[in-house]
């Protein structure tokens, strides 16, 4: 409580930070002892507050995992853009090539440092999990995939209108493919059967395959639609895993915020915003 004008009002507690504080604190400790083993009461240790606030906000355990691979994917969505960021074109202020920003997508997947390995490990321990365990929804992270493969079809197709990739390439299977493959290499670079700089070797043939004309200077308009390009695969990934919550009041917290981490009753995220990846592509057409 704050006091005002000699009234003592209730004080204002962000509620997606404080998801955003717990879903860190999930991924810290399934990291480091399995997820299998990562209950809500490690968690709430991990985080530095009571077993009662995480069920405050993640009503099971079930929903408590699925929010921390939510926030992962948002994590991963942010780590791909920077790294589009810093190839040459990004650096100096402009737009990520179409090969770039596919570059960065299926090479951030990659376990090259402890935050990407991470994501790996993790997401491969809860699928793993959800292939026995009913209880655990899936689905989410499939429209999260979905997603992806829709912004990497469409930068392909932006590639085939400037001419930088063959007009005879299906863009959407291409795209499924290369999301595949990078899962693919992901788990082989885990479990030990190829090195970091093998996997980049492989993501770089398949992209020269793909991108196999030089790529010619960008005009202003292009400039321009790369830049809205990319910022669509941003927003379309952190779309995919934004989902509504009510939080009823509790203590003098203010209820009712739009959050990235909470779960909703059916289980079920993303699904508009899928749809939207796709309308805005053929908007873009």
């Amino acid at each position: 409580m704050t006091e005002g004008y000699g009234e003592r009002v209730p004080k204002r507690v962000d509620h997606e930070e404080r998801r955003r504080q717990i879903a860190d604190a999930l991924l810290r400790t399934a990291a480091a002892r399995g997820l299998h083993a990562t209950g809500m009461r490690e968690v709430a240790a991990e985080a530095g507050v009571s077993l009662r606030l995480v069920q405050y906000y993640f009503g099971t355990k079930e929903e408590l995992l699925l929010a921390g691979m939510q926030h992962l994917s948002v994590r991963f969505a942010e780590r791909a853009l920077a790294r589009a960021r810093l190839t040459p074109a990004g650096a100096s202020g402009g737009p990520a090539s179409p090969r770039d920003l596919i570059a960065a997508i299926v090479t951030e997947a990659l376990p090259a440092d402890g935050e990407s390995r991470t994501f790996a490990v993790l997401g491969t321990a809860y699928l793993a999990l959800s292939l026995t365990d009913p209880a655990l929804a899936i689905a989410p992270l499939v429209k999260n995939s979905d997603a992806v493969i829709h912004v990497i079809a469409a930068q392909l197709r932006a590639a085939q209108a400037a001419g930088d990739a063959p007009a005879h390439l299906d863009p959407e299977l291409e795209a499924t493919s290369l999301l595949a493959m990078s899962a693919g290499l992901s788990t082989s670079v885990l479990a030990g059967l190829s090195s970091v700089e093998q996997a980049h070797a492989v993501i770089d043939y398949h992209l020269r395959r793909l991108f196999p004309a030089p790529r010619p200077a960008l005009q202003p308009a292009s400039r321009l639609a790369g830049r809205r390009s990319g910022e669509r695969w941003r927003d379309h990934v952190l779309g995919a895993v934004s989902f509504r919550v009510q939080v009823p009041e509790a203590g003098g917290e203010v209820p009712g915020r739009h959050d990235r981490l909470g779960p909703v009753a059916d289980g079920q995220a993303g699904g508009g915003a899928v749809r939207g990846a796709v309308r805005d592509r053929r908007a873009d057409q």
